[in-house]
């Protein structure tokens, strides 16, 4: 019976294993194999194959794992292309993370969309940058954009050029120099900070005419720029022409024409491009004598003014025909100009309809990198953020209501810029308008204008006694019913936003950034050498001058600072000089923010 068995008796005796084991000595010694059973042998292999098999995936495991981590550490990443490459860097000036909040909910809103509903925008969020320049810790638009072009901090004010007053070569001339063409496309003058600061150097930014010289080429490098469009027609126009802003008799044009360009001026001669199919480069579009009207007006001009996504969508067509068969791709800055405007008049209705334009000409951009055979990307980010804008505002001393209302702003028709404009038009009239008139004209524009039907006999009575303010009373009037706060009429210290194309060709912007980082991604991502363009500006600079004021010599990036228009750095980053007081006074110094 199996109970009486012997519990080991299935094993071999000792006789017999003695047996194996002697003939096993004798194999060793004779060579010849022993009668060892097969089975044995392939149970033994398969441990072994089973064993070299786990010691190979292990390996492979290890390898992708280290793979992995170098891919998603942007220190050891390398996604940059090494063949033919487009750079598509936007700018929205003066939005910051509450200008999204802002228009995302007035959207829902008028739309009558759930709330989850997103701008095209929102969904290519990878970052953050940090703003201050070297004399403040809030920059201007000048510093800021310096800081992209040249990937260097400077002073507010300041067009490519650094606190010793040195010129700094910017990615756009590198850009030009290893072969790439290059464009800008802005809703403001050209001549404004952000675009001057890729292609012009001068001490402050307030130097519109010289800025327009150099951007046509008068200047070391000559032409670097291919196609520029934009406003700012005034200081390309010789002060003796009715439309012309400049201080002298320069015609701008005509120098840009005999540097090559061709020229386009107005809605007519936009449209004859054929959405950038007809153009032929270098090109100087100049579409307004100022900055082209906020978009919540000038979609009621569009017979005068061209969008930014039509000049973007134009740019973008004539640069990539221009490198269909060049080795070297383009570089196009494209500048969502006046949200910085909005902020500056604290004016909520611009705000939302110039996110919303530049929303759509980040779609459109997206669109054409999907499209185009050449690889490419896009970064977008704010040199600043302006106004504090908030969507909140305590109106009384009593604990606030959290409550903001995008309603009144899809009430207004106009921006507080277009209302305050035609305001001063009435009172100019002859014979000039009584009290009663200008009143009627008042509550007019505030019913039609701004959609709202509850002013009050005081908002009224301050608009005709104080013309001269009008457009902030307009903009506070729509800001008060829509509980819209602002801090500031200036730029604040907020960090921005980031946003791409492509997360992973740009994850080196992933996560908080300072903006000069954003600057060294630009020349990075090109391969190109700004570094040698800022040496050749010095070389070709040295004892180069040019005509000032008055007819006096100066340097060509024309003269230095005198005190009290340069922000220097120990003043404003450590002390407190009680300028709370000094109300209504820019300090002899221009913003070239638009404000008037």
């Amino acid at each position: 019976m199996a109970g009486d068995r012997p519990l080991l008796s299935n094993r071999p005796s000792s006789e017999m294993s003695n047996d194996r084991d002697l003939a096993e000595e004798d194999a060793l010694l004779t060579g010849q194999p022993t009668s060892r059973s097969d089975s044995r042998s392939w149970k033994f292999w398969r441990e072994i194959g089973l064993f070299v098999w786990a010691v190979i995936a292990t390996a492979a495991v290890v390898i992708l794992a280290v793979v992995y981590q170098k891919n998603s550490d942007p220190k050891h990443s390398d996604p940059t292309p090494t063949g033919k490459r487009n750079l598509i860097f936007m700018v929205s000036d003066g939005m910051g993370p509450t200008s999204l909040s802002l228009t995302r909910s007035f959207t829902q809103f008028q739309n009558g969309v759930p709330w989850s509903e997103q701008l095209v925008i929102d969904q290519h969020l990878i970052g953050q940058s940090r703003t201050r320049s070297t004399s403040s810790l809030i920059t201007d638009s000048a510093a800021g954009a310096t800081a992209f072009s040249c990937a260097l901090k400077s002073y507010n004010g300041a067009i490519s050029v650094l606190p010793d007053h040195e010129p700094c070569g910017t990615v756009l001339e590198a850009a030009k120099k290893a072969g790439y063409m290059t464009g800008l496309v802005v809703t403001t003058r050209i001549t404004d900070a952000t675009p001057a600061c890729f292609a012009a150097h001068v001490n402050m930014r307030g130097e519109e005419d010289r800025i327009a010289e150099q951007m046509v080429g008068d200047y070391p490098l000559g032409r670097v720029v291919d196609l520029m469009m934009g406003g700012g027609r005034c200081h390309f126009l010789p002060n003796s022409s009715a439309d012309s802003c400049r201080e002298d008799d320069k015609d701008v044009v005509a120098l840009a024409k005999k540097n090559g360009y061709n020229y386009a001026s107005g809605r007519k001669e936009f449209d004859a491009l054929k959405g950038g199919k007809a153009i032929t480069l270098p090109l100087l579009g100049l579409f307004a004598d100022t900055d082209i009207p906020y978009e919540v007006d000038r979609r009621n001009e569009n017979n005068i003014y061209p969008s930014l996504d039509e000049m973007a969508k134009a740019a973008l067509v004539a640069l990539s025909a221009a490198t269909k068969d060049s080795e070297k791709g383009f570089f196009l800055m494209i500048e969502g100009s006046r949200i910085d405007h909005a902020g500056h008049h604290n004016d909520p209705v611009a705000q939302v309809h110039e996110v919303l334009a530049y929303d759509k000409a980040f779609a459109s951009v997206l669109k054409f990198l999907d499209n185009d055979a050449t690889e490419g990307v896009m970064v977008s980010t704010s040199d600043h953020e302006t106004g504090g804008l908030a969507t909140a505002r305590q109106l009384h001393t009593s604990y606030p209501d959290y409550v903001w209302y995008p309603g009144p702003l899809s009430n207004a028709s106009h921006s507080s810029e277009r209302l305050a404009r035609n305001y001063q038009t009435f009172l100019s009239a002859t014979p000039a308008p009584s009290t009663a008139e200008i009143t009627t004209f008042v509550k007019d524009s505030i019913s039609s204008g701004l959609g709202i039907h509850d002013a009050s006999d005081t908002e009224i009575s301050s608009l005709v006694s104080s013309p001269q303010t009008a457009q902030y009373q307009y903009a506070d009037m729509i800001s008060r019913r829509s509980q819209t706060g602002w801090s500031t009429h200036g730029h604040s210290g907020a960090d921005v936003n980031i946003y791409s194309s492509d997360s992973r060709a740009t994850l080196a912007l992933a996560g908080n950034h300072e903006n000069t980082e954003v600057g060294d991604f630009l020349r990075e991502y090109l391969g190109v050498d700004v570094e040698a363009v800022t040496r050749e500006l010095k070389e070709k600079g040295t004892g180069l001058m040019a005509l000032g004021k008055e007819g006096k010599e100066v340097g060509w990036m024309g003269p230095l600072p005198k005190e009290g228009e340069r922000l220097d750095g120990q003043d404003h980053l450590a002390t407190y000089g009680g300028d709370h007081r000094k109300r209504g006074v820019m300090h002899g110094r221009d913003c070239g923010c638009g404000m008037e």
